[in-house]
Order: C-alpha cells, then sequence, then structure tokens
C-alpha cells in the first residue's frame, strides 16, 4: 500500500469517530497499544526524539529496498500518534518518505486533540523518520 493510500485508510477510520474528541483519543491510545514491543536494548538515549515533550525512541534499517521503523513512548497517547507513522511509513522506500506529503492530520483534525507541545514533538518525530530515510537513500547512492 502506498503512504497515500495508507493516510486514506487512516482518514477513513477516523471520520467513523465523527469527530468525538474522547472516542478519537481513546482511539489513538488504542493504535499504540497495538504497535509492536521494541526491543528494550533500541530504548536507549541514542534513539530518543529529540523535541518531544515526552519520551519517544524510535530505530529504523533498510530491508528490501523498504525502512522498517521500530518505535515507543513512554505516554499511551504519544505511542498511538508514532504508531500512526510507522504505519504510513513501514516498508516505504526511502525516496518515497522524502517525497511524502503528510495531509492526514488535517484532514482528521489532529489539532484539535493534541497541544502545541504535543504538535512540535509530532513533526519532530516525521523530521527524525525523514531523516533517517534520506541516510538510506544516501548510503544507497553511495553504493552505487
Amino acid at each position: 500500500m502506498s503512504i497515500n493510500q495508507t493516510q486514506d485508510e487512516i482518514i477513513n477510520e477516523f471520520s467513523l469517530l465523527d469527530g468525538d474528541m474522547e472516542m478519537t483519543v481513546f482511539y489513538i491510545m488504542e493504535l499504540g497499544q497495538k504497535l509492536p514491543a521494541m526491543n528494550e536494548a533500541d530504548k536507549s538515549d541514542d534513539n530518543i526524539v529529540k523535541g518531544c515533550q515526552s519520551k519517544v525512541w524510535l530505530t529504523a534499517k533498510l530491508e528490501n529496498d523498504g525502512v522498517v521503523f521500530e518505535a515507543d513512548s513512554n505516554t499511551a497517547i504519544t505511542k498511538g500518534l508514532v504508531s500512526l507513522l510507522v504505519r504510513i511509513f513501514n516498508n516505504q522506500r526511502p525516496e518515497d518518505i522524502l517525497n511524502a506529503e503528510l495531509y492526514f492530520m488535517t484532514k482528521i483534525g489532529m489539532e484539535r486533540f493534541i497541544g502545541t507541545q504535543r504538535s512540535n514533538g509530532f513533526a519532530a518525530m516525521i523530521k527524525q523518520m525523514k531523516l533517517y530515510a534520506l541516510a538510506f537513500k544516501t548510503q544507497k547512492e553511495l553504493a552505487k
């Protein structure tokens, strides 16, 4: 599935909640619970996303030309938010991640249920994922 197809799927899921704030927050936390467990050894300072108020750990590796992300957070809502990004970017080519225009946040009205601080952290997560993609793309080009 492409990045945009996944975003559309997420928009569809959130539209079923009909803008209900409480249900939306609960759903985001539920999504975080479904995130595969991250290896405890990877929850190191080296893997912390800078700019997040909560602790967010993020790792990436290149497998079969797709970037595989692992993430976790010490707060339920932040874990849910990072799980959305993992779902969108996981197994996508580095080039596609770098060129992706994320629009799902606006479409689901994310600004209504996450504050400025968390919004900055969300932007930091996206930036870190794109930095990993850039590193893998550069590595691939240098290997040619």
